[in-house]
């Protein structure tokens, strides 16, 4: 086992009606908030009313920016950042997934340091301080309400990728499960599936930590016993809630301590290629990628494909194991193969070309520019 320091300094809050609780924790941050929220979806739902309604009892004031994408632009962190400034906001308020949230990370540590966003995400500055952000999480997905890490694209530069920053903990963030029940089925197959991936990005890494496999393997399996249900009964509560927060943990540190690095991310680098060129949703990029990466990682890694089948199936065939992970994502509706969503093999050349630009990578498993095509060529 490798040695780790353990730190999650964020505060969960759990559980239906726990929004109620909200206006009271904001107003220990701060009583003029920046409320970050996305394309419009919680105006229709009625969260968007919910927190203002909450808010507005503990006499906060409320700036908004809205209008964050599913694939979040630095463009849109720059903006709401000159707005905080400008308004002298004390704290964000993020209501939405995790292009949301994550766009609010790094929106707190430009109002903090006068920062340009894509300066943060180069690392060209080193942030010293942010303003607190408070998430109000609507999709279970990436894992950011309890996590340090955030995920921002350049489309002048053609690039996509992470930051990780202690400062970026969310200070508190509130999860009711009843926020996700109006995602739709194929927003909460791509959220599903995204758990899947950080729970396999951190089995992939190196070192031997016995307690962090079986969290990997009790949250895949919690994922995929919950899934088909979820999918048949979509305002199930309960199922949205064991769903919710198996993607909470899927990326909060738990599956990684005692490895080297969080994590291979690979098949992260190869989804955001996807998700650049294309704009497709960040989950199915993942569907569509692990499957392909597995079978080009089979003959260098099969000893751990290997115990991951006896984890997750109580099998260690290499094949079956890579085959049932395959068919899980395609269970519940997420793509496969590249040509599910529209990408023709006319465009190979695009995307390799891209992953080279990008020096598309693992941590753990290194990737070659020889290897590319491949890859590319296994999702098709």
């Amino acid at each position: 086992m490798e040695s780790f320091v353990a730190y999650n300094p964020t505060m969960i809050h759990f559980g239906k009606n726990i929004v109620n609780d909200l206006g009271e924790t904001v107003h220990k941050s701060g009583n003029k908030v920046l409320m970050m929220y996305g394309m419009g979806s919680v105006k229709k739902n009625g969260i968007y009313d919910e927190v203002v309604s909450e808010l507005m009892k503990h006499k906060i004031e409320i700036v908004e920016y809205h209008g964050i994408r599913p694939n979040p632009v630095v463009e849109d962190v720059d903006k709401a950042a000159k707005l905080g400034r400008e308004e002298k906001i004390s704290v964000i308020v993020a209501v939405g997934g995790g292009s949301v949230i994550d766009s609010a990370k790094i929106t707190g540590l430009c109002i903090a340091g006068r920062f340009k966003a894509w300066d943060v995400m180069t690392r060209a500055v080193k942030p010293k301080t942010s303003i607190p952000v408070i998430a109000v999480l609507t999709l279970a997905a990436t894992g950011t309400e309890m996590n340090q890490f955030a995920i921002l694209q350049n489309n002048d530069t053609g690039q996509k990728f992470g930051y990780g920053n202690p400062l970026c903990f969310p200070v508190h963030s509130f999860l009711d499960p009843s926020y996700t029940l109006s995602v739709p089925a194929n927003y909460t197959a791509y959220g599903i599936t995204d758990l899947v991936a950080h729970a396999l990005e951190a089995f992939f890494a190196n070192g031997n930590s016995s307690l962090s496999d079986r969290f990997v393997e009790a949250i895949i399996k919690e994922a995929m016993h919950c899934a088909p249900l979820l999918m048949r009964h979509l305002h199930n509560y309960d199922y949205r809630a064991r769903i919710l927060w198996a993607s909470t943990c899927a990326l909060n540190g738990i599956t990684a301590a005692g490895r080297a690095y969080t994590g291979d991310w690979a098949v992260h680098d190869i989804g955001h290629t996807l998700s650049l060129l294309y704009d497709i949703p960040h989950g199915a990029s993942l569907s569509i990628a692990y499957p392909a990466w597995l079978k080009f990682q089979r003959e260098k890694i099969q000893d751990r494909i290997r115990e991951l089948g006896v984890h997750l199936f109580n099998f260690s065939s290499v094949d079956k194991t890579i085959a049932n992970i395959t068919d899980f994502f395609r269970s519940i509706d997420c793509p496969v193969k590249l040509g599910a969503v529209n990408i023709e093999t006319d465009k190979k050349q695009e995307i390799i070309d891209l992953m080279l630009k990008n020096k598309v990578n693992g941590t753990v498993h290194k990737l070659h520019p020889d290897d590319y095509s491949r890859i590319v060529e296994l999702m098709y």
